[in-house]
Parts: structure tokens; C-alpha cells; sequence
């Protein structure tokens, strides 16, 4: 019997292999059939049962399947053991894929929804049960496929002429009839800003929603969302005035987006078991260190949307299956410095650059990147730091590249510090507070995308681009 817990997946994208330590003495044995906490920690997927069942077969050579459900099912025998067979239904390339398995108690498989699920006991008095992440209904739409259809060709331990079968397992379609199962969609929020640009390029499948679409901040906007049928919702919206989000007028609008809508979008996102990818920003930090910023470092907001942003973070991080992205000073398609440096720099004008506030560039397409390599890795929940590599750099260093490399002269940018820029603004303009000191740590989203461009490079292609 098994001594260490393993999971590995199968040939079939999504579907798991659990061997199950089971310990046993003269009295019988004993095993750990689900454990949350373990399985994830070995890369399981999130999961969260909420019905048991149990299917219980006198017969040696029963036959059940081959069922593709609306719901994820992890399949286990308690007692006996089946020779197991899926075949994925979904709609995709993995379509057809079959894989086949002997399932004893050290063995336990997790079948995502849209893979059809069929088994034969090899033993008399089989009970083989199941957790589902959904209840049972009635209602339910299932994919059927043949058991013996021809093209999958399970190589069933017994015959199905010899075995244990109902009239309506017999006569269900062969794969060419088969219409493919539904995938779960990804859902990207706040399409239209400049990190939503790159999101709806780099998961072109995916449901797009605009502001006017899905307003964070009003959930009767909501039920353009189809809960049951979404797998990722890729949080890209907020409220980013952060100027304006100190003023009388943009103080609650910031907390209503950034905080309240997305504590219910969290809330929503579990109760649907939906993983929830959102967006932060440095400004949840103080920039009072000097070193960069962990994923574990206390938050320490200095602003109304640096708090509101922290506020949103709390409510991402209670629910199980989430990542939370931290980035700082986006670049994507849109307004944005350097963008701005750039028609600057074309004009002739000479703008003041801060020296005294340091960071690190994080362009939109790279971020979406990052997102779509910690979801194909299944990475664990939490905190991931993300910005592009390089040394850290001021807002003046920056603002001199690009001048310089437009063959307008770098001297042409005037330094000062934050206190003189401030000074030199009307007294009557709320300005927010900024960290002076944003860098984040890059070390553990590095792990997953290790090729983090170096902001020159990608000003480079932006400058090229242009021209």
C-alpha cells in the first residue's frame, strides 16, 4: 500500500491522480481520503465539496458511464476496487483523450467538469464514492458518450457483453454525435483600461467587460454574469484616480470600486467557487523602507486610493482560491507617463521630473503574461509581486531616456524632489500622497516568469512603434 501522498497530472488536462497513504495493521487499515490543506499544498486544484455520495456495486464486472457532469467529482473506493476510464468531452483540443486507471483505496481521481466518467468493478462489493462541488439536480445538462464507442476504444478489463449495464448506458452517442461540453469561461473586468488591453490580447477566448458592462461599484450591473459558468474572473478594474479619489466627490466612488464592489466580487467568487485573479498596486505601501517591498510586508496605504486599494486586498486574501498581482507604475495603451514624456519630448517642451520617488516600470502586456503563466501553473493562492527587471529607476530617469532617445536633449528635463513639484502646484488641487520608495520584491513571481524585460528594452519597442 501507498506510504506517500502523491498527486500527478493524467493525459487528460485537469484530471489528477491522487496515491493515498493507507496504514493497516491485523485490524484492518485506515486512510486520509481528502485532505484540503495537503492537497493543495502538492498543486491540487482548489476544491471544495459540498455533497458526498456513494455508489455501491454487488457485482464483479458492474458498469456505469460514460457521463460528463456540470460539476467537479472526486472519486474514490472505500471499499473493493474498479478498473476507472474518463474521456474528455470538453470543447478543445484534449477532446477524445482517454485515460484509464485501476482505483484501489490508495488511489483517488479528480475529474473536472466536461470529462466523462465511467467505471467496472473488479470486485465483488465494491463501494466506490465521490465528492461533488455541486449539488445534484434534476436539471442538471450531462455529455454522454458509448462505452464502447470505437474511436475512444477503453480496453475494458470485462467485456460489455458479459457485465453489468443499463439499457440507457448502451445506447448513448458514439464521439463523432458527441457535442463538446462547454469550457467555463475566463471573465476579464475593466476591459477597456490599459491593463484590460493587454488582458483581452493575451486570453482573446475570454469575456471582456467594460465599466459600462460591470461597474465594481454597482453590483445591478452584475447580472451580465453568469456565475455557475465562470472558472477565472481577472480583476483589472479600480478606480485610479488617485488625485481625485482625495476630493469630497471621488473619496466614496474610490471606496465603492476598490473596496466595497470588490469585497462582494470576492464573496460572489466563493460561493460560485470561481478563482479570482486581482490587480494591486504599490500604493498599498508607505514607501518608507528602503528595501523592496515582500509579499508578506504589513500594508501601510498613505493615500484614500492606496487605502482603498489595501482595503480590497483584505477582502481578496479571505477567500481560498485567489491571486492577488502586485504591481507598480503601469505602462500599457492609454494615457500614461510615458506616453506623456514622449509627446513631450516631440513638442519641445521641457517638463519637471521628480528625482525622489523610486521604482520599478510594469508594462500591461508583461503583467497579462504573468497572470496567464501563474494560471497555467496552478500556482498556489496569495500575494505575487510583479514588475518588470531592471535596477529601480526615479520618474526622472526615465523621463531623460526617452528624451534622449527622441535626440531631444536629456538635460532639457528639469529635476526636483517631490516637496518642490508639490509646491509648485495650485494650493487649491488635492494632490495625493505618493511612496517615495515603491519596489517590490520580485523573487517569488519569478518562480513562474522569470523573463521580466527591462523597461529600457520595452520603451525601445514602444518608440519604435511609434515612429
Amino acid at each position: 500500500m501507498e506510504n506517500e501522498l502523491r498527486i500527478t497530472e493524467s493525459t487528460i488536462p485537469g484530471l489528477f491522480v491522487v496515491n493515498l497513504p493507507v496504514h493497516g495493521d491485523s485490524r484492518g487499515w485506515f486512510k486520509e481520503n481528502w485532505q484540503n490543506q495537503k492537497f493543495r499544498e502538492l498543486g491540487f486544484p482548489a476544491f471544495k465539496p459540498i455533497q458526498n455520495n456513494i455508489s455501491f456495486n454487488e457485482k464483479v464486472g458492474t458498469t456505469r458511464g460514460i457521463h460528463a457532469e456540470p460539476w467537479d467529482k472526486y472519486v474514490s473506493v472505500a471499499n473493493g476496487k474498479v478498473f476507472g476510464a474518463w474521456v474528455d468531452l470538453r470543447e478543445g483540443e484534449s477532446f477524445g483523450q482517454v485515460f484509464t486507471i485501476e482505483i484501489s483505496p490508495g488511489v483517488a481521481v479528480y475529474v473536472p467538469r466536461g470529462v466523462g466518467n465511467a467505471f467496472q468493478t473488479l470486485e465483488p462489493n465494491t463501494s466506490y464514492t465521490y465528492l461533488v462541488n455541486s449539488h445534484w439536480s434534476p436539471t442538471a445538462k450531462y455529455t454522454f458518450l458509448n462505452l464502447a464507442d470505437e474511436t475512444a476504444n477503453i480496453q475494458w478489463p470485462i467485456s460489455l457483453s458479459d457485465v453489468e449495464i443499463s439499457e440507457k448506458d448502451l445506447n448513448q452517442p458514439r464521439l463523432s454525435e458527441v457535442v463538446p461540453f462547454k469550457r467555463k469561461k475566463t471573465v476579464i473586468l475593466g476591459a477597456n483600461g490599459q491593463l484590460g488591453k493587454a488582458l483581452k490580447e493575451q486570453f482573446p477566448d475570454a469575456v471582456a467587460l467594460a465599466r459600462q458592462d460591470f461597474d465594481l461599484s454597482d453590483t445591478t450591473t452584475w447580472t451580465s454574469i453568469d456565475w455557475p459558468d465562470v472558472e477565472t474572473i481577472i480583476n483589472g478594474a479600480a478606480y485610479t484616480k488617485v488625485d481625485e479619489a482625495e476630493s469630497d466627490l471621488g473619496r466614496p466612488i474610490a471606496w465603492a470600486t476598490n473596496a466595497v464592489g470588490v469585497g462582494h466580487l470576492a464573496k460572489l467568487c466563493e460561493e460560485f467557487d470561481i478563482k479570482l485573479v486581482h490587480v494591486s498596486s504599490d500604493y498599498v505601501f508607505d514607501g518608507s523602507d528602503s528595501k523592496p517591498y515582500l509579499e508578506t510586508d504589513s500594508l501601510s496605504p498613505l493615500s484614500v486610493y492606496g487605502q482603498s486599494k489595501a482595503a480590497g486586498d483584505l477582502a481578496v486574501a479571505q477567500i481560498d482560491n485567489h491571486y492577488i498581482v502586485r504591481t507598480s507604475w503601469v505602462i500599457g495603451e492609454g494615457p500614461n507617463f510615458v506616453n506623456t514624456m514622449i509627446n513631450l519630448a516631440k513638442s519641445g517642451k521641457n517638463p519637471k521630473v521628480v528625482t525622489d520617488q523610486f521604482g520599478r516600470l510594469s508594462f500591461a502586456d508583461e503583467i497579462a503574461k504573468f497572470i496567464s503563466k501563474l494560471l497555467e501553473s496552478n500556482a498556489p493562492s496569495g500575494v505575487y509581486n510583479f514588475t518588470n527587471g531592471s535596477e529601480p529607476s526615479n520618474w526622472h530617469e526615465i523621463a531623460e531616456y526617452i528624451f534622449e532617445s527622441l535626440d531631444s536633449r536629456g538635460k532639457d528635463v528639469d529635476r526636483v524632489t517631490t516637496s518642490e513639484y508639490l509646491g509648485g502646484i495650485d494650493k487649491s488641487r488635492r494632490v495625493a500622497p505618493r511612496p517615495k520608495y515603491s519596489v517590490l520584491d520580485l523573487t517569488k513571481s519569478s518562480k513562474y516568469y522569470s523573463d521580466k524585460t527591462d523597461w529600457k528594452v520595452k520603451i525601445d519597442q514602444i518608440l519604435k512603434s511609434a515612429n
